[in-house]
């Protein structure tokens, strides 16, 4: 028997900047970004089920069952927690695929937090975290709940203050692979390290995503819309593409641009958070 559903949101993420600063011999990147929560997100429905099986309930494009993160977070939390309980989740899904939004490590990072609080397995923050990090570098900061200054491979996190402001989202239409944009030759590999301090007391301006300008070069769509919305203030892009954005102080500036892009891309605003909307539910 299934209980009653409950909602989960799995907020997005912008990269306010990222620098790749290095590489260990393992291939993975090192890097240094902001990770900035919106309050733009998609939704887990989520029922337990007292015969521990775990399945999502619903078809989501292009996210085939057996390579879903929601699925195999909630197996992992399950395996790791010992839990005899099981799980049906319908994934409602509104951030787009390849846009650098984070949205698979969201969904993930939602599962294992809505999870130990329905399955009450106790498991802290830090234990989620360390759990999240074998599904994918960017889930522990979903799971950390706040903006934060990240380092390493993006799992050495330091809450970061950031304002309250809107941001313009512009999806350019094409779906940016992560593997294409760190394997190319040209990307930028030795950015100078900076510290957090840096990056809180300077302006943005100064901020840059190593990663963009690869994923234009390979995607022009990319390029044309922050071209495009770069007359409006620092357009760049997020995470490894192709999602681009700017930020307003006043909701008002953004309506506006909104309005301008009607009809040439898909676009939307999102409010910037101070902490991930399901932040209660964790144990320090």
């Amino acid at each position: 028997m299934t209980q009653t559903r409950q909602r989960f949101p799995a907020p997005a993420k912008l990269n306010l900047f990222l620098h790749v600063t290095g590489r260990r011999p393992d291939g993975y990147h090192l890097l240094q970004t902001a990770f900035q929560l919106i309050d733009r997100c998609d939704y887990l429905d989520i029922g337990v089920s007292a015969d521990g099986g775990i399945q999502r309930d619903n078809d989501v494009p292009g996210v085939p069952a057996e390579s879903d993160l929601v699925l195999r977070a909630a197996r992992l939390l399950q395996q790791a927690s010992g839990s005899r309980l099981g799980a049906h989740i319908h994934l409602q899904k509104n951030l787009p695929m390849g846009g650098g939004l984070g949205g698979g490590s969201s969904d993930a990072a939602s599962t294992l937090i809505a999870l130990n609080h329905l399955w009450q397995t106790g498991l802290n923050r830090k234990e989620l975290m360390t759990l999240g990090l074998q599904l994918g570098a960017d889930v522990p900061f979903f799971i950390f709940g706040r903006n934060a200054f990240a380092e390493g491979i993006g799992e050495e996190l330091q809450e970061l203050s950031t304002p309250d402001r809107w941001f313009v989202v512009i999806e350019p239409g094409v779906h940016v692979p992560t593997p294409a944009i760190f394997s190319a030759k040209e990307l930028t590999r030795n950015s100078k390290s900076v510290r957090i301090a840096d990056f809180s007391s300077s302006t943005e301006v100064q901020w840059k995503n190593d990663l963009q300008t690869v994923a234009c070069a390979l995607f022009p769509e990319v390029d044309e819309a922050i071209q495009w919305l770069s007359q409006f203030g620092n357009a760049k892009m997020t995470g490894s593409g192709a999602c681009v954005f700017c930020a307003f102080s006043d909701e008002s500036d953004a309506d506006e641009v909104i309005r301008q892009i009607s009809g040439r891309w898909t676009s939307w605003k999102a409010k910037a958070l101070n902490c991930h909307p399901m932040a209660n539910l964790l144990q320090s």
